[in-house]
Order: C-alpha cells, then sequence, then structure tokens
C-alpha cells in the first residue's frame, strides 16, 4: 500500500507542529489524535480538534485517512480545546446541585427567609409534592446519567461547567425560594388543577425516560455509528413518528405540568427558557438527521408536531 504523509499545522498561526511519515491508510483520525498526543502529551486526544481547513468542523474520530479528500501528502490543523472534562461528571454535578439546593428552602433553613419562618412546614400540601416532583425529576437524571445515557461526545471544555452550573443551580434556587416561601398561594383551580398537573407531570417523565432509553439501545456495543432512531413496541417511543427530539418534547412537557402544578411565574419563565433552548438543541438535531440520511422520515417535525 501507499502509505501517507500527515502534516498538522496549528489552525491560528498555520505553524507547523509535527509531520508523521508513514502513516498508513485505513488510519483514523482518532489514531492520529494519539500520534499527536506522543508528540505532545499535554495535548491529550479529547482536548484536540483536527480540521481539513482551519475554519471547517472537526474531524470525528471514526473517519478514515485515505476516504478524506487529501493527497497521499495531507495536511491537517489543529485546535486546542482547553482541559475537558468527562460528560458524565458534567451531569453528575450538573443534577446533583438543584436536588440539595432546594432542600434549604423547602426546609426553609433559618438564612433563608428569616429566623420566624425556621423549620416550619408549609400549610398548603402541593408545596411537599412539588418537592417531591423537583426531587424525582432530577433523581431520574442522575440514575439516566449512571445507567442509560451513552455519550458520542465524551468531553467538553472544563469552563463551560461553571456556566452550566450557574444556569441549573441558580434556576433551582431561584424556583425554590418562591414555591417553599411563606406567603406562597396554592393554584387557583385547587385539586383538580394539580391532580390534572401530577398526571402530565408523570406521563412526560416516563416518556422522557423511554425515549432515553430507546436512544442508548441505537448505541449498544459502544457503536458510534449515527442511526435513524425508530418507535419501538413502547407506546411513550411513537412520539418518533412526528418529531426528531421527543426527548425534548418531554422534557419540556414535564416543566409545563411542574408550572401548572405550583402556578408560580419564575416556573413559567424557567419553562420558556427551557423550551426555547430545547428547540434550537431540536432544530439543529433535525438537519444534522435531515443532512446524513436522505431517506430520513419526512413527517417528522423538530420538537412539536406538525408545527415547530
Amino acid at each position: 500500500f501507499v502509505s501517507y504523509q500527515v502534516e498538522i499545522l496549528d489552525w491560528k498561526t498555520k505553524k507547523q507542529l509535527c509531520f508523521l511519515d508513514k502513516v498508513e491508510p485505513n488510519a483514523t483520525i482518532r489514531e492520529i489524535r494519539l500520534m499527536l498526543h506522543k508528540v505532545y502529551p499535554r495535548w491529550y486526544p479529547a482536548r484536540q480538534s483536527i480540521k481539513l481547513d482551519p475554519k471547517g468542523k472537526s474531524l470525528r474520530d471514526e473517519e478514515i485517512l485515505q476516504h478524506l479528500p487529501v493527497g497521499t501528502t495531507a495536511t491537517l490543523y489543529f485546535k486546542d480545546l482547553g482541559p475537558q472534562i468527562g460528560w458524565t461528571t458534567v451531569f453528575l454535578i450538573e443534577y446533583t446541585g438543584p436536588l440539595f439546593i432546594y432542600f434549604l428552602f423547602y426546609f426553609r433553613m433559618p438564612f433563608v427567609y428569616g429566623l420566624d419562618e425556621r423549620f416550619t412546614s408549609s400549610p398548603h400540601p402541593v408545596v411537599n409534592l412539588a418537592c417531591i416532583c423537583h426531587s424525582f425529576h432530577y433523581i431520574k437524571r442522575l440514575i439516566e446519567t449512571v445507567f442509560v445515557h451513552r455519550f458520542s461526545h465524551g468531553t467538553m471544555p472544563l469552563r463551560n461547567i461553571v456556566k452550566n452550573c450557574l444556569y441549573y443551580w441558580g434556576f433551582a434556587a431561584w424556583l425554590a425560594y418562591y414555591i417553599n416561601h411563606p406567603l406562597y398561594t396554592p393554584p387557583s383551580y385547587g385539586k383538580r388543577q394539580i391532580n390534572f398537573a401530577v398526571i402530565m407531570f408523570l406521563l412526560c417523565e416516563a416518556g422522557n425516560f423511554s425515549i432515553h432509553v430507546a436512544l442508548s439501545d441505537l448505541q449498544r456495543n459502544g457503536s458510534k455509528i449515527r442511526k435513524i432512531p425508530y418507535p419501538t413496541k413502547n407506546p411513550f417511543t411513537w412520539l418518533f413518528f412526528f418529531v426528531s427530539c421527543p426527548n425534548y418534547t418531554y422534557e419540556v412537557g414535564t416543566w409545563i405540568s411542574f408550572t401548572i402544578m405550583t402556578q408560580c411565574v419564575p416556573v413559567g419563565l424557567f419553562t420558556l427558557l427551557c423550551f426555547i433552548q430545547m428547540t434550537i438543541w431540536a432544530k439543529d438535531k433535525h438537519c444534522t438527521y435531515l443532512r446524513e440520511f436522505k431517506d430520513y422520515p419526512s413527517l417528522r417535525m423538530p420538537i412539536i408536531p406538525f408545527l415547530l
């Protein structure tokens, strides 16, 4: 076979970082990352972005050198992504915070509402129910992180963890402050409104979990090949007939039901922000599916059936 020569340049300065001689044609980008790591130990593979063009997208680990639009002397560009942290660790940190922060307000610690209200329970049963639902949501997320999720990207930049934690932890504190406040008033329509919201909440949580399991099953045995997700025998997965990202649809539904249950403005604002962010993610994933699969189901929308 004809061996390749690979020149790796800095994406910004175009300075040559290393020259790899006699690289096998079937070498993957992951193997090239490992070769670069041997030359520069501080740049471990997860920290590297390897590109064909300085302003282009990063090449995937499984892409093979001889299948790329390069000659036998290939020029690749390297970008340092900075210190990385594993996604499992990220999610565990992000989701553990809201779980415990909420309890500080639920138990009305002295430094939250003042000495007169310390350790007093709310007279409204919906406050206890809201605490149970909020805790259930984040405990479910933690369980999924450990036992269900399979991450296509193993890491994210360490600097992002601060931003993500501020978002999740900050909103948890804001919601909890108002829901557990001594002056909190229960929903206008009483038990009917609360019962409807709880049923909706549990259905959406079950749906969200079902979709995560279905997506995880697509990547059994560590496979990183992207596949089209389809409905299974589980009725909660039938939403795949209509949307590309039903996990986001169910997630938004969960927070809408929590808003109805608590009838609290900060929860509604958090739900709105969740919907906006998840719509952006869903549209991006939907476009990726359309780009990668010519036979992708035409009926599907990103997040809301027939609309969005």
